[in-house]
């Protein structure tokens, strides 16, 4: 199973994977029915989560909903840490994930708009570095496992600012490693390079420890909040919760 996901994930392109590829994990959840771990985000209980990634993770993806750890621990975070389940937000969600959507919609509280480049589950067509909406339009805006992606993640960053209310907040995720400083050359063009240099065929750049002081320099307020450090360690199972990531909560930033 941990190959031929690692497989799939490596060669097919992203967008079949989001149209497609619930329905075939829909039919492995029956194999890993149980009770070891239950998914916050759609409630679904199984043995074990399945295992994903280049480099397959084990207990990382549930086969009903497709929330991998990270959006397991963002969902339980805007449970606990905000008020985006009871006030009246405007959201702009940059790159829906599928675990989200559905949910997101329900919510009567929201006004929920989903944009991208290029993803067939998003209803407008987006190019980050140009966001077609007016200066302080949006309460929450997420962009999660973009930027490493982008050309230019500085004036995609200064666009998530100015689309922001005044008091307006979001989460900004990415894949961040064990390195000083972040890696980029934009001279590079070819796939199996930057997989070997950025860790993926379509990234552009590897960031590393510098990633919220690199997003503040767009204006916008990137703060590092370790919440999953507050979480009990029963509660970390349960749910298979990444015990080392940092939600990357930002505001827009003050002129």
């Amino acid at each position: 199973m941990k190959s031929i996901i690692s497989f799939v994930i490596r060669f097919i392109p992203r967008k079949y994977l989001q149209l497609f590829s619930h329905f075939f994990l829909r039919v492995m959840a029956i194999f890993y029915s149980g009770k070891n771990v239950t998914c916050n985000v759609c409630q679904h209980s199984f043995r074990k989560f399945l295992p994903y990634g280049r480099k397959a993770r084990e207990n990382a993806l549930c086969p009903n909903c497709l929330a991998l750890e990270r959006h397991r621990l963002m969902w339980l975070f805007l449970q606990k840490e905000t008020d985006f389940f009871s006030s009246k937000l405007k959201i702009l969600h940059i790159a829906p994930e599928l675990c989200f959507i559905d949910r997101m919609e329900a919510l009567p509280n929201l006004e929920y708009i989903t944009a991208d480049l290029e993803s067939p589950l998003a209803k407008v067509k987006m190019d980050v570095h140009q966001i077609p909406f007016e200066d302080e339009s949006f309460d929450v805006v997420f962009c999660n496992h973009v930027l490493e992606h982008v050309d230019d993640d500085h004036l995609a960053c200064s666009e998530i600012n100015r689309v922001l209310k005044k008091d307006g907040w979001g989460i900004i995720q990415s894949p961040v490693y064990d390195l000083e400083k972040t890696i980029e050359d934009k001279t590079i063009s070819d796939p199996a390079e930057r997989e070997r240099l950025f860790g993926q065929r379509d990234h552009v750049r590897k960031y590393g420890k510098d990633y919220a002081s690199r997003l503040n320099k767009s204006g916008l307020s990137v703060h590092e909040n370790l919440f999953v450090k507050t979480l009990s360690q029963e509660l970390i199972v349960k749910h298979a919760l990444p015990e080392n990531e940092i939600i990357y909560y930002c505001e827009k930033g003050k002129k």
